[in-house]
């Protein structure tokens, strides 16, 4: 019988703090952009909070290439409530939240794809990434995010607010990894606290 996210996290992690506060900013941005600059689909965010509980799984193997075991894992294990493809999805989303960008001439399950659906794992997987970022220390600093998009020149602008007004956490890591979000989106992007 496959488990769910939130159980398999359990059964591989002794410390699921990051992956909730990752799964917290993920939506958050999830819901933004759908609001403001393109809107998906329900079963996308679905995919991506999966992806957001799970991505850190593959540390249970070893901290080198976690990304890649945790895609393992997740193929491996399943999830309950998910189809096949679904499964395979998730995976994906999980392989690229670090680390290389997705290439279809080189990485397993991406290039079965179709365009389609490797747009969306880009675009997923690309918040997924930026979240991860803003949480690279592993202690909760955001409070929230909003957006701003200006269509006219094609430009996100992600406003942060602090847990704390007067300490702005490094969000350097969180700059680095913005790369897969503006290939998804085809857009810009802009980090700035309030």
């Amino acid at each position: 019988m496959k488990l769910t996210a939130e159980e398999l996290l359990k059964k591989f992690s002794n410390d699921s703090s990051h992956s909730q506060e990752v799964r917290r900013i993920a939506m958050m941005i999830f819901d933004e952009v759908s609001d403001k600059v393109c809107e998906m689909p329900e079963k996308y965010r679905k995919l991506l909070e999966n992806a957001a509980i799970l991505h850190d799984i593959g540390y249970y193997h070893d901290s080198k290439s976690h990304n890649k075991h945790s895609q393992n894992m997740v193929l491996e294990h399943g999830i309950s409530g998910f189809t096949l493809k679904e499964i395979e999805y998730i995976a994906c989303i999980c392989r690229f939240h670090r680390g290389s960008l997705p290439d279809k001439e080189k990485h397993e399950i991406y290039c079965d794809l179709d365009k389609k659906e490797r747009k969306m794992i880009k675009r997923l997987a690309g918040i997924l990434r930026l979240a991860d970022g803003l949480d690279r220390a592993h202690l909760s600093l955001i409070k929230k995010i909003s957006l701003n998009y200006d269509d006219e020149n094609n430009i996100v602008e992600f406003m942060l607010t602090p847990n704390t007004p007067d300490y702005y956490p490094d969000i350097t890591s969180a700059i680095r990894k913005r790369d897969l979000f503006e290939i998804g989106f085809k857009t810009q992007s802009v980090l700035k606290f309030i």
